[in-house]
């Protein structure tokens, strides 16, 4: 048989785009050529990882789509989901992606592909690969355990059996008693059904559940009882292949991830190499978190309060947010990094001890695969149901009891509490146990990957499943 080729279309987003870079690294690592899809802007994401790859001899290649911004009274060069200038432009960003289904189907027949890997977002996708008779796999860019969270919640509404946001539910029929509010839902998970929102992400859901299967970035030995319910419940064949993060290996690739570092690599390791072991809080909530500077405020003087060392991400140019004095009287002990910080880098460090998150999946499974234990705060989508996972099923972390952004402008959460979730993971009586658990799934994580490892043998079972698909085609 000749070689397998495969797309690999993500939405342009980081959170999005940078486990389809290492999904497509690895797959080309099997000696599977690889083409990555996106639009100009987004280019430089991918092309220096691509370029390091090819030189060592692995065939891994980037095509560009135009992306019709301007056109769908969107900013020139809105290209990406954390450019879109308000809420209400983001039904026309969705609309331009799918203007870009003539110009994909031209590269569909102008290579050949025999397999397809795209966003869940572009439901589309499902049609162009009918058109060409290749398999079009799903990536949803989340955990099994969301999704079967998301999916009972969908099916049963268990939220309209309590009569305020406040009072707690359990989610039916999961292999673990899950409790939510409904403050910890998205706007997308009480949708009623005649609003056209709720017809989009049906359209969504049908055209997913026509795919060949689902591609997981996660691995069997973390959510094992929800791979089976997943499997069993939903009937969906799919594959688990994570954590795709550990596919860099070399400190350029890890520094690299995304966009490049606003801090040479060389003096955060070597701030990280004077500290001791586990003594680090490291805190980032992901490329599309947008605070207030009150909430800001609370941040800062909560990790002032609990009295740890500190690495802290701020993606704002703003600095009003910062208390009177905070960073002299915390020069000692903190790191203030201002844009992009190298993530997996820092994690793998020993000196961090905890990592606060907002626990976007990409974040949450680096964490897990560095052995960090976590404080939660979730700020919208399924992160509150990937909370759930770290604080109530795995047991490495606790939250700082966040809720939707809805709520949040109102709320917050306070100093005290922040203070309190740290030094809970950090120095309590409870910290060893998180320590040892977060460290057993590193181990886990690690022989995931392996030769015979379950991730291996799930790639090896995908790229077996997509050699047969296509000989059926053919």
């Amino acid at each position: 048989m000749s070689q397998l080729h495969f797309f690999f279309f993500p939405l342009m987003a980081h959170g999005h785009m940078i486990p389809t870079l290492d999904m497509a690294k690895l797959v080309a690592s099997r000696g599977v050529k690889a083409t990555i899809i996106t639009t100009p802007l987004n280019e430089l994401v991918f092309s220096r990882s691509i370029e390091r790859s090819k030189h060592l001899g692995i065939e891994i290649d980037i095509r560009l789509i135009k992306f019709q911004a301007v056109e769908n009274n969107l900013p020139e060069g809105c290209e990406r989901l954390d450019l879109i200038p308000s809420p209400e432009l983001v039904n026309n960003f969705f609309k331009a992606t799918v203007m870009m289904q003539e110009q994909f189907e031209q590269l569909v027949e102008e290579c050949h592909p025999n397999c397809l890997v795209s966003d869940m977002m572009f439901h589309w996708t499902t049609d162009t690969a009918a058109k060409f008779k290749i398999s079009r796999i799903v990536f949803h860019g989340t955990c099994f355990f969301s999704l079967c969270v998301a999916e009972s919640i969908r099916h049963h509404k268990p939220f309209k059996n309590v009569s305020s946001d406040s009072e707690s539910f359990v989610v039916p029929n999961l292999p673990h008693q899950i409790k939510l509010t409904r403050t910890e839902l998205s706007p997308f998970d009480l949708i009623e059904e005649e609003t056209i929102i709720f017809q989009i992400f049906n359209e969504v859901r049908e055209a997913n559940l026509k795919s060949y299967g689902v591609i997981f970035n996660s691995f069997y030995e973390l959510e094992p009882d929800y791979v089976e319910h997943y499997t069993k419940f939903l009937s969906r064949k799919n594959w688990a292949i994570g954590p795709l993060s550990l596919c860099n290996r070399d400190i350029e690739d890890k520094a690299e991830r995304g966009e490049k570092s606003s801090i040479r690599e060389h003096e955060v390791l070597k701030w990280l190499d004077s500290k001791k072991p586990s003594s680090i809080v490291y805190v980032c909530f992901g490329s599309a978190a947008n605070f207030t500077t009150t909430q800001m405020q609370e941040l800062a003087m909560g990790l002032e309060a609990s009295g740890q060392d500190f690495i802290w991400v701020v993606r704002t140019d703003n600095e009003e947010w910062m208390p009177e004095g905070f960073e002299e009287r915390t020069k000692e002990k903190g790191l203030i990094v201002r844009g992009w910080a190298p993530q997996v880098l820092i994690l793998d460090h020993e000196a961090i001890g905890a990592f606060v998150t907002h626990c976007g999946w990409n974040s949450t499974l680096e964490g897990i695969s560095a052995g960090v234990p976590m404080v939660t705060w979730p700020l919208f989508a399924e992160q509150f149901f990937n909370e759930k996972l770290v604080t109530d099923v795995l047991k490495i972390g606790v939250g700082v009891g966040s809720v939707q952004w809805r709520e949040a402008a109102s709320e917050g959460v306070k100093s005290e509490a922040i203070a309190k979730a740290i030094k809970r993971v950090m120095v309590s009586e409870e910290a060893e146990g998180f320590r040892s658990s977060a460290k057993a799934y590193k181990e886990m994580a690690r022989q995931a990957i392996e030769r015979g490892g379950s991730s291996y043998t799930g790639l090896t079972t995908l790229l077996q499943d997509i050699g047969a698909y296509s000989c059926k085609s053919d």
